[in-house]
């Protein structure tokens, strides 16, 4: 395996966890309907979820933010040959740091941890930008 292609394993990771957090809401959503907390017509306009499955759904909502610009630059990284350790080191702390919010966010949701990690996110993303422009500069 090259560098070039490693970078897609925390792609992978990232979009593992995305539908990780699909069949989760699935679950607490239908678990709310089970349990007689919600009705199937609540989710037409969930303004009126469940705690449980409506911060599930604001995960859901976070998977398609930040990720989408990690996704870009690692394809951006990889077609222009400017992967390296750094770019991998960066993107994996990217995809365990989504992980870790994940769980958070969807567990405890303390607001301060679930912070951190956000930004531990953004700040790898960052960099990966950072070492992008740096390799097309260099060129």
């Amino acid at each position: 395996m090259t560098f070039g292609t490693a970078i897609f394993w925390p792609v992978i990771v990232q979009a593992m966890l995305t539908f990780g957090v699909y069949i989760l809401m699935a679950k607490r959503r239908f678990g709310a309907v089970r349990a007689g907390t919600a009705k199937a017509h609540d989710y037409k306009i969930p303004t009126i979820e469940p705690a449980p499955s409506a911060t599930v759904a604001r995960n859901l909502i976070n998977q398609f933010e930040l990720p989408v610009i990690f996704y870009v630059v690692c394809v951006a990284l990889h077609v222009t040959g400017g992967v390296g350790m750094a770019a991998l080191v960066l993107a994996w702390i990217f995809a365990v740091s989504r992980l870790l919010h994940a769980y958070v966010h969807v567990t405890s949701n303390r607001l301060m941890l679930r912070q951190r990690l956000f930004s531990v996110g953004v700040i790898a993303t960052f960099g990966l930008w950072v070492l992008l422009a740096v390799h097309i500069a260099s060129q």
